[in-house]
């Protein structure tokens, strides 16, 4: 069942077969095993792309809550009593959609820990954890040296918009951005500027709320992680004449002087898990 969400992720039981550890051909018995199990047709099969069947759409819900519930028990079950204080800082977007589902299932397993969760852009929450203020960072990185935090997952940065507007055809390109050190604004603006294409800047906020807001009431476009996009968005691309934003990094730092700490430890371990699980 694990394969078959993860083909569903990958788009491919290739990259399903490198997230769990095991042969294409062994994840395409599984999926076939699966399918022999429950008595109906999963994916619909050609040699360009993997797509649900109608009921592999069902079993895909029921599929990934099982996994989930399954998950669940097990860390419940096997961890062990902890207790302390976690102060950890992330991106908006990040504290926003992925990490409360994680961090709550977390809190479950270890609800000794206290978790103290900040949010403010990547650069903003590097330069603060090396005052001090936090054990964990997790931070979005398109220029590092390699040695610099724990490497969790790479995912693409995919412009989008309103699914009720057209703000791309506008000349010139409404955009709506977060100020500066934002690692998606200056990813966005160096792409443009290589293309020689005009833009402004219709909306400015830090806040993660507030951008998708605009983007929602049409007042232009922008651009996130995969991972941390909304369901009621309009993905942009070459087609409506945005090039590819390449990918970013996803690291998590540890603060230096957290040397000792079991509840630092395991949320540590459970972020880097979980959240490469994304890719």
């Amino acid at each position: 069942m694990r394969s078959f969400v993860k083909a569903i992720d990958g788009g491919s039981f290739t990259r399903a077969a490198e997230m769990v550890g095991r042969t294409q051909s062994a994840v395409s018995l599984q999926i076939k095993r699966l399918e022999e199990v429950i008595g109906v047709q999963l994916f619909l099969r050609d040699a360009h792309n993997l797509q649900l069947t109608a009921q592999g759409r069902t079993f895909e819900q029921y599929a990934r809550r099982m996994l989930g519930l399954n998950d669940e028990v097990l860390a419940v079950m096997q961890s062990p009593v902890v207790s302390g204080r976690v102060r950890l800082g992330a991106p908006s977007e990040y504290t926003d959609s992925l990490l409360p589902h994680v961090l709550g299932r977390f809190a479950k397993a270890h609800p000794n820990v206290m978790l103290e969760v900040t949010s403010d852009l990547s650069k903003n929450l590097l330069a603060r954890q090396q005052n001090g203020e936090f054990d964990l960072v997790v931070a979005l990185h398109d220029e590092i040296p390699r040695s610099s935090g724990k490497l969790i997952h790479t995912e693409p940065l995919l412009w989008f918009t309103s699914v009720d507007h057209f703000g791309h055809f506008q000349g010139p390109l409404p955009l709506v951005l977060a100020p500066p050190p934002c690692v998606y604004r200056r990813r966005m603006l160096h792409q443009l500027n290589l293309e020689g294409r005009d833009c402004r800047i219709s909306y400015l906020s830090s806040s993660n709320s507030a951008v998708l807001a605009a983007i929602r009431a049409g007042l232009g476009v922008t651009a996130m992680a995969r991972s941390t996009l909304p369901s009621d968005v309009r993905l942009l691309g070459d087609a409506e004449g945005l090039a590819p934003l390449g990918h970013l990094e996803v690291r998590l730092h540890r603060l230096a002087a957290s040397t000792s700490g079991e509840a630092i430890d395991y949320l540590e371990t459970y972020i880097t898990e979980k959240l490469g699980q994304q890719s």
